[in-house]
């Protein structure tokens, strides 16, 4: 277990961002990571971050187990794997920095977009989709393969799913299953990677009260925003979630 203090300033303020982001308020956890990282590797970081997001997913799938879109999560699952997989294989030849930069670039003018459309608080008419759903697809196989390689899957998610204007606990739940399936996806290549050691997993474990607590109050503060307002709170952060995936890759590609 990691017994350093000055991690823990990092870690704690990172999983209650974490546990806002399971409890519906999607995007802000993309932040949790690089926190970490200011005091431990990125690796590291990551490893730790792994099975935290596992135990919230529980705590977030079981607080809106009956607000789901089956027709969404039938697509874009499997799509995902796929994204997945291609991020494992390709891991070596794609740096994490020219995937947070390009994912960052669209989440901030996707979501720009968006807020200009929905001005006034009218939201945009869903898209009609005709034939193959193909943006399900991609959006899927994008969401899997950049949750794979910089762990930033939720605007390719969010792209595709936030404009059809679901309910807000559809949403949400939606959200949930997706990213909990998607986290399992994650694990073998974790393991064989060797990123599971007993120091990162015990200091999970010291973590996971607060991982747990945390995502109980983002369940509460989401069911007490009005659903208008959560949809611009969310293209909101995506913008801002878009800014700070941009300059990591900025940095990273310049460093």
């Amino acid at each position: 277990m990691i017994g350093d203090p000055a991690f823990y300033a990092f870690a704690i303020p990172a999983v209650i961002l974490l546990g806002l982001a399971k409890g519906g308020f999607s995007g802000v956890g993309v932040i949790a990571v690089p926190l970490m990282a200011l005091s431990v590797s990125p690796v590291l970081a990551a490893s730790i971050t792994l099975p935290i997001l596992i135990v919230q997913d529980v705590v977030s799938v079981w607080a809106f187990r009956r607000t789901w879109d089956r027709g969404v999560l039938a697509l874009m699952l499997p799509t995902a794997a796929a994204g997945i997989a291609l991020g494992w294989s390709l891991a070596a030849f794609v740096t994490a920095e020219a995937v947070e930069l390009a994912v960052g670039a669209i989440a901030v003018v996707f979501g720009l977009q968006r807020l200009w459309a929905g001005r006034g608080g009218i939201q945009p008419a869903p898209p009609v989709e005709r034939g193959l759903p193909w943006r399900g697809v991609l959006a899927g196989v994008a969401a899997g393969f950049t949750s794979q390689i910089a762990h930033a899957g939720g605007p390719p998610f969010q792209m595709y799913v936030m404009p059809k204007n679901l309910p807000r606990d559809v949403f949400v739940g939606t959200s949930a299953i997706f990213f909990a399936v998607v986290n399992w996806m994650k694990v073998p290549a974790y393991w064989a990677l060797g990123q599971f050691t007993a120091e990162s997993l015990s200091t999970a474990a010291v973590l996971l009260p607060l991982a747990i607590a945390s995502t109980a109050a983002g369940v509460w503060l989401v069911r007490r925003v009005p659903a208008a307002s959560f949809y611009r709170i969310v293209y909101a952060l995506m913008v801002a979630v878009g800014g700070k995936l941009c300059w990591d890759g900025v940095a990273g590609l310049l460093a």
